[in-house]
């Protein structure tokens, strides 16, 4: 095992576009990494850097105390797990596993020791002697990753590995992942665009827009704590409600919409100065109420009812603007059509630069 280090690491193509923008930051020996980010941000790129199958333009690489950068891939003592399986239709599950290490060269009872641990690991142990076409898309997943798992490398790199698969297999398979990782303690860095992949698979998430690392914390942290309106948004199913308006302070704290529409936004932590400031409030559905016609709330229309069984996501229209509220799944929920009163829990409000999308500091009291 090893820490994989990253220091001002970039990549530049002859074109001059800019796929990875100095990106820093450290992978503990052991840990469980993902990278994600919308497709183009620059995160495949970035492991394949790691990989070394891509160039480095500047900055350091090191994986431990080596420095990598110009280092061939197959001396760097990692394995790879790509999206499609790339398995060989003519070979057994066995010689799938096994192949790379008979290039290798590795003496055959070596191979046949490593073959059996990982198919017990992975539970293939029932289908060694098979061929990928008699194979499920979970078992051949699970295959794919044997083969990064024979090799016992320092560092496991995985892109994509799930995007092939079913919702119900995606699933399975990223229990399976984290039931791995925790048998093995392997250092691993994960690469997907699916953020509830993210949010479950990762000890620490890092957040790629444009090349650029947003924020780098635990799944929770930068669920409740975002630096941006990017990573807010993108983070969370259904995503973070976003409300433009302005601040009035004077009577309360609210956001007047763009319609005169007035928001209560009680409990809420901001700076005096900031009354009649234009800003974006961030909030998430969980923390949106929805309450009969003529309670107490602002007015909205019920565009569609999601009813989940576990949840129900009601789609509101405030002033023209989209807002969702999570309700429990035993709650009525209200008519489509109807015109229902909202509230939100201002405690949880988040606040952002309208151009920016830089979270503004609320330290100060009310």
């Amino acid at each position: 095992m090893a820490s994989v280090s990253l220091d001002q690491v970039r990549k530049v193509y002859p074109n001059g576009h800019v796929a990875v923008e100095a990106a820093s930051f450290e992978v503990a020996d052991g840990e469980r990494l993902v990278l994600v980010g919308p497709s183009g941000c620059g995160k495949s790129t970035l492991l394949r850097m790691i990989a070394g199958l891509e160039a480095i333009s500047t900055g350091t690489l090191r994986i431990g105390e080596r420095v990598v950068n110009d280092v061939a891939p197959m001396d760097r003592d990692i394995a790879m797990v790509f999206q499609s399986y790339a398995l060989y239709p003519h070979m057994t599950v066995a010689e799938n596993l096994g192949f790379a290490l008979m290039l290798r060269r590795v003496d055959k009872g070596e191979i046949r020791r490593r073959v059996d641990d990982a198919a017990q690991i992975l539970e293939l142990d029932a289908v060694l002697d098979r061929r990928p076409g008699q194979l499920s898309g979970g078992q051949r997943q699970r295959v794919a990753l044997g083969r990064a798992l024979v090799r016992e490398p320092k560092v496991f790199l995985l892109d994509e590995p799930l995007s092939n698969l079913d919702a119900k297999l995606r699933a399975s398979m990223r229990t399976e992942i984290a039931r791995i990782h925790a048998r093995l303690g392997t250092t691993m860095v994960y690469v997907t665009h699916d953020q509830v992949e993210a949010m479950t698979l990762g000890q620490r998430i890092a957040v790629l827009r444009d090349g650029s690392i947003q924020q780098i914390d635990t799944p929770m942290a930068l669920y409740r704590d975002p630096a941006n309106l990017f990573v807010a948004t993108f983070l969370g199913s259904p995503a973070m409600n976003v409300l433009r308006g302005r601040l009035e302070l004077n009577a309360g704290h609210q956001l007047r919409l763009g319609d005169g529409t007035l928001l209560d936004l009680d409990g809420i932590v901001v700076r005096r100065d900031w009354d009649g400031r234009e800003v974006k409030i961030g909030v998430r559905p969980e923390h949106v109420q929805v309450r009969p016609e003529g309670a107490q709330g602002t007015r909205s229309t019920v565009a569609a009812v999601e009813a989940l069984g576990n949840e129900t996501c009601a789609h509101l229209a405030i002033a023209g603007q989209a807002c969702v509220a999570r309700m429990p799944g035993d709650a009525e929920p209200p008519p489509l059509g109807a015109t229902a009163a909202v509230s939100c829990d201002g405690r949880h409000a988040l606040l952002f630069d309208p151009a920016s999308g830089v979270r503004l500091d609320a330290g100060a009291p009310a």
